[in-house]
């Protein structure tokens, strides 16, 4: 028996083990909003980790945050990166409590993504020899990695491949995926009396109207770039002149270049309504994963899932970031979507497929075992 056979059959074995390791990262809650509770996550996960690889690992603080880092013998070649912190706020435990029934596991943050980071540590579990990889797990992702970027963009330098083990998509791995900017609009006007004299003012909401319908054109679904005004405010009284105006634009791209492109648009607007003033500020920045930088990577699954005896590997383009993406911007090899076979990412009911779980384990296994070889 070839010895990513031996590696699938073992990991079959300890699915139990498995599951139980995926409860007790699950019933540690862990939104990216409560600075604590990702803290203790990651000191679950770290001794998940130490339980399971004899590793020492790195507590690493940044921005009041702390991320994990852990490494294997030589200079690193080969990362594997993931995120501990989910969607969900403190207490949805209470109503929807960790499950594993029927094939499948439920709880809150169970698919996207501490599935993936449980198949991750197994994986590497598996191995003889791990020298070369080092393994990043972040407490920041799903706000965008404020803290985080500084410890990928580090990692970035002296790597060759990154497996980034979000979730799946219905199975397929993301070959591609949007860039993401999140930019916001401010009008400043002056208030005045809707009946007495409106002339007096300068209406900071028409204003930011004529910006929203500037922005909006800005788009172009015919390759992929969408533009969409969401959170929007102005004013404080329905009878004056709103004197403060602004709106929070969501921006995806699917190439760098349309990335630019939206970008001079935004730095190029003008107030046209006299006496306003406007700013833009761009508070997130995901670049594009786009498929060059993973065509190589994927190529290579498919062959070891064929060897594996797995079913055939399916590509798909995705509109979200993730870490991923911010490594393929640094000219980084990039394969996501390694993690959990599920559905329903970040809404009610998110659930993984438990005999999955080894499949995808041995999958990142054999890949990594074939990058370091």
């Amino acid at each position: 028996m070839a010895r990513g056979e031996e590696i699938l059959r073992d990991l079959r074995a300890r699915t139990p083990e498995m599951v139980e390791a995926l409860r007790a990262l699950v019933e540690a809650e862990s939104p990216s909003s409560d600075e604590s509770a990702c803290r203790a996550c990651a000191d679950v996960a770290g001794g998940l980790a130490a339980d399971l690889l004899g590793v020492s690992v790195e507590r690493l603080e940044s921005g009041g945050r702390v991320h994990l880092r852990f490494g294997f013998g030589a200079p690193p070649r080969v990362l594997l990166i993931g995120h501990l912190d989910t969607v969900w706020p403190l207490g949805t435990l209470t109503r929807w409590s960790f499950e594993a029934r029927d094939g499948r596991a439920t709880g809150p943050g169970i698919f996207d993504m501490k599935a993936g980071v449980v198949q991750l540590l197994f994986a590497l579990s598996a191995l003889e020899s791990r020298d070369g990889v080092v393994v990043l797990l972040t407490t920041d992702e799903e706000i965008g990695s404020p803290t985080a970027r500084p410890l990928i963009e580090e990692a970035a330098t002296a790597i060759e491949a990154a497996l980034v083990l979000e979730p799946s998509a219905a199975g397929a791995l993301k070959t591609e995926r949007k860039g993401v900017a999140l930019y916001e609009l401010e009008v400043s006007g002056r208030a005045a009396h809707a009946g007495l004299d409106p002339g007096k003012g300068a209406n900071a909401a028409v204003e930011l109207a004529h910006q929203l319908l500037a922005v909006a054109a800005l788009a172009r679904p015919d390759v992929g770039t969408t533009v969409t005004p969401t959170l929007v405010t102005a004013g404080t009284a329905a009878n004056t002149v709103p004197a403060k105006a602004a709106a929070h634009v969501d921006v995806r791209v699917s190439t760098s270049a349309e990335g630019k492109r939206v970008a001079a648009g935004f730095a190029g607007l003008r107030p046209v309504t006299p006496r306003t003033a406007l700013t833009v500020e761009r508070s997130v920045e995901i670049p594009p994963l786009e498929r060059r930088s993973s065509a190589e990577l994927f190529g290579r699954a498919q062959g070891l899932a064929a060897g594996l005896g797995l079913p055939p590997l399916r590509e798909a383009s995705v509109g979200g970031g993730s870490d991923g993406s911010v490594l393929a911007g640094l000219g980084v090899p990039v394969l996501d979507g390694l993690g959990a076979v599920g559905d329903h990412a970040h809404a009610e009911g998110e659930y993984v497929e438990i005999g999955s779980l080894a499949e995808r384990a041995a999958l990142v296994a054999a890949l990594v075992q074939d990058l370091l070889r």
